[in-house]
């Protein structure tokens, strides 16, 4: 490797750097030439990284089926640089079974029966799908070409230092400005918590979820549980939380019902020994052993996430948005002013929802309505979202009340209910689930999947049509807060299994609903965590209080060193919102549209970016469903020609006692040849 050769520090492995690596394979040949530096610091497997690693219980699955699953950058994407075929997760599956796809280690039997049992509707286990980040991570590398040398860096990066670099050779009229010699480009040092330093032209900082210091609230309960021997786990990574304290037949009180929650009944329960058995009319019995603790679960909404759908369309074919476009997102971008994601996008989105569920149910099940949909279709469009007119032409075309579409009681399904006691709460919850099942899975209800299909396209295009900066304070905090909520609570909800799994173990008497509006409350008299709903009439006592939840992004408390110290340096901030209520601080890290850092006095960074669901970028995500124009894949395009262009440009080598310096010990070269180990390699069966 040239003494000269640029580098690029990428800090993260997982799956949305290894998109980042294959965008900068695929743009390169365009955009520069000669060697080049790339430095990997991750302290899991590269590819998988901490979230998706093998190394976590075997039954823990996607929440989505293998035909959902690409990280390949398809024709679909609207971008600049060339797309890149490749397969998806079931294609790549496939493959494997065949033999067209040679390039993996030897598989653990269990893998293997994974493999050929797969299908494009499969949810696939976690295991299965680190095995086919980590191959895409290897084949991003050789694609980089043999110029190019990537080395991982089994570590954690504690700093980012600016270095001093010389200035740029300019011309005559430019070499100084007002007699100050012009600074060449800012580059960096970046210190790993082994000791190791590496130089950097460009750093990435691509951490994926982080772990948080407990804010006051969950701090408060675990000095608590201290105080009286009782249990708290704080918002976590639910697979990293050490649950063994737990009792077999002990009450935990949960408080969350979304996928933290999924999985923590897969820990709790098979994970201590119970199975599933089938029955002949498509539920589940659960089969206790015996170690299972009893679980008080409620949250906000009081009901677990909605189920993935595995129904087909059997309407006329999904369309492109009619209502939120680009043309009218445009219209309202060129008014002067802050733009109002309530008053003057969600409505546009929301009739976008209606549209595409109302037009299956018109074309797919005619018996069901009273008016055809031509006529159905041009009413609706000339009716406002929120207006009597909409709500009239449902009322008279569509008898049935319950398929009309009424999206706040899709968000919160037990609002105004009343509950006659524990009873009719335990049979409200579990009814609700089962009528979800049916919606979702069954033959006869696809206008769930037109919903689904809608929601997800907008979700995908908000970043894409709607720069975040026109959006007022308010709106900011609703798209990270309230949309992103909804969107994860109607469309990304667990496997249809994991809610029949859940009947069952409610049924074994192992897990019971508290109902909406949970409220939690530290007794210091009788040392127990206490959980009730005004709503429900219930309240529960137990000594151990579990917060079934992904820490909320913070700057200013994480756990990652590195996040920490680019808050303290100033080379990095933490977002602040200018709301009607006072500044709101969003916990993500400040990035420009660009990606670029932002200090707290507003100076960009221009060769430190950070990407990713801690920063504040519309980026969601680091794998997506083939064929939707996925915005991680559009903004790791946008990135790897921004990282090349800026490598490009003059004056971009580094020194050979800075380049020594970057060959450090305790790093792996994952260049063609060499691939990076795997945790799955060499037979190892799952455990």
């Amino acid at each position: 490797m040239p003494v000269n050769a640029p580098s690029v520090v990428l800090i993260g492995g997982g799956p949305r750097t290894a998109g980042l690596l294959e965008r900068l394979a695929a743009n390169r040949p365009e955009l520069l030439t000669g060697a080049l530096q790339i430095h990997v610091v991750e302290p899991h497997t590269p590819g998988a990284g901490r979230i998706w690693r093998y190394e976590q219980h075997p039954g823990l699955m996607l929440n989505s089926a293998a035909a959902d699953v690409t990280m390949f950058t398809d024709a679909s994407v609207q971008c600049e640089g060339p797309a890149v075929e490749g397969p998806g997760l079931a294609d790549w599956a496939a493959g494997v079974l065949d033999g067209s796809i040679a390039d993996i280690p030897e598989l653990a039997q269990e893998l293997r029966r994974q493999l050929a049992a797969l299908t494009g509707t499969t949810f696939p286990t976690r295991q299965l799908q680190s095995v086919y980040l980590e191959w895409f991570f290897r084949r991003s590398v050789a694609a980089l070409g043999p110029d190019v040398t990537v080395t991982v860096h089994r570590n954690t990066a504690s700093a980012v230092e600016p270095v001093q670099t010389e200035p740029e050779r300019r011309g005559p009229e430019q070499g100084r400005q007002h007699g100050v010699p012009a600074q060449g480009p800012e580059r960096y040092r970046v210190r790993l918590a082994g000791g190791a330093v590496l130089h950097a032209d460009v750093v990435v900082a691509s951490l994926g979820h982080t772990d948080s210091l407990p804010d006051e609230e969950s701090a408060a309960w675990a000095a608590f549980a201290a105080r009286h021997g009782a249990f708290h786990a704080a918002p976590s990574y639910t697979t990293d939380v050490d649950y063994s304290p737990l009792a077999a037949g002990q009450d935990v009180i949960v408080s969350g019902m979304g996928l933290a929650f999924v999985d923590l009944l897969v820990l709790l329960m098979e994970g201590r020994g119970g199975r599933f058995e089938e029955l002949p009319d498509g539920g589940l019995r659960y089969l206790p052993s015996g170690a299972e603790p009893r679980l008080w679960a409620g949250s906000r909404r009081g009901v677990p996430y909605h189920s993935k759908i595995t129904s087909t369309l059997r309407g006329d074919a999904a369309a492109e948005p009619a209502f939120f476009t680009a043309d009218a997102v445009a219209a309202l971008l060129d008014a002067p002013g802050e733009l109002d994601f309530r008053d003057q996008l969600w409505p546009l989105i929301a009739k976008d929802a209606g549209y595409a569920y109302y037009r299956e149910l018109f074309t797919g099940y005619p018996g069901r309505v009273r008016m055809g949909w031509p006529e159905f279709a041009e009413r609706f469009a000339a009716a406002e979202w929120y207006s009597q007119d909409r709500q009239r032409l449902v009322a008279e075309s569509v008898p049935d009340a319950e398929l009309h579409l009424d999206l706040e009681r899709l968000d919160h399904p037990f609002a105004g209910r009343v509950f006659a006691g524990h009873a009719d709460v335990q049979a409200a919850v579990a009814g609700y689930i089962g009528r979800d099942l049916e919606l979702r899975t069954g033959p006869d209800h696809s206008e769930t999947l037109a919903l689904f299909i809608s929601l997800l396209k907008s979700y995908m295009d908000l970043g894409r049509l709607v720069p975040s900066e026109r959006l007022n304070g308010r709106s900011q905090r609703d798209v990270q807060g309230w949309w992103h909520g909804f969107f994860s609570f109607v469309d990304s909800g667990p496997p249809p299994r994991r809610l029949r799994e859940m009947l069952a173990i409610h049924q074994a008497g192992l897990l019971r609903f508290i109902g909406p509006g949970l409220e939690i409350e530290a007794a210091e008299y009788s040392g127990r965590f206490v959980a009730r709903s005004a709503q429900s009439g219930l309240t529960v006592s137990a000594a151990a209080l579990i917060e079934a939840r992904l820490p909320a992004p913070s700057v200013t408390r994480s756990a990652n060193p590195l996040l920490r110290q680019l808050h303290t340096s100033g080379l990095g901030t933490e977002q602040q919102l200018l709301t009607a209520d006072g500044t709101h601080a969003t916990g993500r890290l400040l990035v420009s549209a660009s990606n670029e850092l932002i200090s707290p006095v507003g100076e960009r960074r221009e060769r430190l970016f950070g990407v990713g669901p801690g920063t504040s970028g519309w980026g969601a995500g680091a794998f997506a469903r083939p064929g939707t124009n996925a915005a991680p894949f559009r903004e790791n395009d946008a990135l790897a020609r921004r990282i090349l262009n800026l490598l490009a440009g003059p004056n971009n080598g580094q020194g050979s006692n800075e380049q020594a310096n970057n060959q450090q010990a305790g790093s792996e070269p994952a260049n063609t040849g060499q691939p990076v180990p795997q945790a799955a390699a060499g037979g190892k069966d799952p455990s």
